[in-house]
């Protein structure tokens, strides 16, 4: 997946390179660019530790979730614009309903029972390549456009969990797998994609588009490395939504056998799953160190009548 997202990101710098010559800049005059503004309505989804195969390719469909978006776009050259954007939507993911039971490998998921919430609030800006040029203004731009983007973007985090009497907990803080430091809610992610535009009529457009974020953390699901060591989970908080302190659970039986974690599953500590969440064992993917969540939407923008001045004649 890292090749895929270096050579999406590569293939678009370069088209917003080699679609910006010298003569496109001067044929391309101020009075024609123009900005749009932009509603979107957003499906989110979510890659990682929670869903039915940890890769990129995997995701439950029943995970996923609304979102919604503004959005500020200029256009500067034929083939290039540029766009500002803010977005609020949620993913989530839940090992009862991603893992399968009967699946040799799934079903260590399935047992380990994690599930999870996550709200999301990006900031994002990228360079958008269309791949059908328009050199006239906006009246005469074409009627249906492909195009592909890659940029940076900013976002807020807060993974919570669901406890056993129906409320969503803040899981950062609790530093489930016994972390010196809770991870930052505050990340950068790097955005790309592909979409298509339809021109409408005069001032509207709309477009359908689907863009990945490559992120740089491992915790949007809460999941990233192994059970925390004997001692760092002190609260029965930490301990409910960490495992590797089973004694803390109220509902743990002593010495092995079964306890239920609130999600109608019931976790079990006999035969293969004998000491899964001991301190130190595998809680995540460790082939995996990044999440990604991936942002499906339909936009409809407005293109802000430019302002078009006379030519003075003496």
């Amino acid at each position: 997946m890292k090749n895929i997202f270096t050579y999406s990101t590569a293939f678009v710098l370069g088209l917003a390179l080699v679609a910006t010559p010298e003569a496109d800049a001067q044929q391309f005059s101020k009075r024609k660019q123009y900005n749009s503004v932009g509603f979107s309505l957003n499906a989110m989804n979510y890659f990682g530790d929670v869903t039915p195969v940890t890769n990129f390719t995997s995701f439950r469909f029943g995970a996923t979730r609304v979102g919604a978006g503004v959005s500020i776009t200029r256009r500067f050259y034929p083939r290039i614009s540029g766009r500002f954007g803010l977005s609020y939507g949620r993913i989530s993911g839940d090992d009862s309903q991603a893992a399968n039971k009967d699946d040799p490998d799934a079903r260590f998921r399935y047992n380990r029972n994690m599930s999870f919430r996550n709200d999301i609030l990006e900031a994002s800006g990228v360079v958008i390549v269309d791949l059908i040029e328009n050199r006239n203004n906006y009246l005469k731009r074409p009627d249906f456009v492909p195009y592909v983007f890659a940029g940076l973007a900013g976002f807020y985090h807060n993974p919570k969990g669901l406890a056993a009497n129906g409320d969503y907990v803040a899981l950062a803080d609790l530093k489930t797998e016994g972390q010196d430091k809770a991870y930052s809610k505050t990340q950068f992610s790097i955005p790309f994609g592909g979409g298509v535009r339809y021109r409408i009529n005069r001032n509207f457009d709309a477009s359908l588009e689907i863009g990945w974020r490559k992120t740089f953390t491992d915790y949007l699901d809460d999941v990233g490395g192994k059970y925390a060591a004997a001692g760092k989970l002190i609260t029965p908080a930490q301990a409910y939504f960490g495992g590797g302190n089973p004694e803390a659970y109220l509902a743990a039986p002593p010495g092995g056998g079964t306890f239920d974690n609130g999600s109608g599953i019931t976790r079990t500590r006999a035969g293969d799953f004998a000491g899964f969440d001991a301190p130190g064992n595998t809680r995540g993917d460790k082939g995996n160190k990044t999440d990604w969540y991936i942002v499906t939407g339909v936009t409809l923008s407005y293109i802000l009548t430019p302002r078009i001045k006379n030519p003075k004649f003496r």
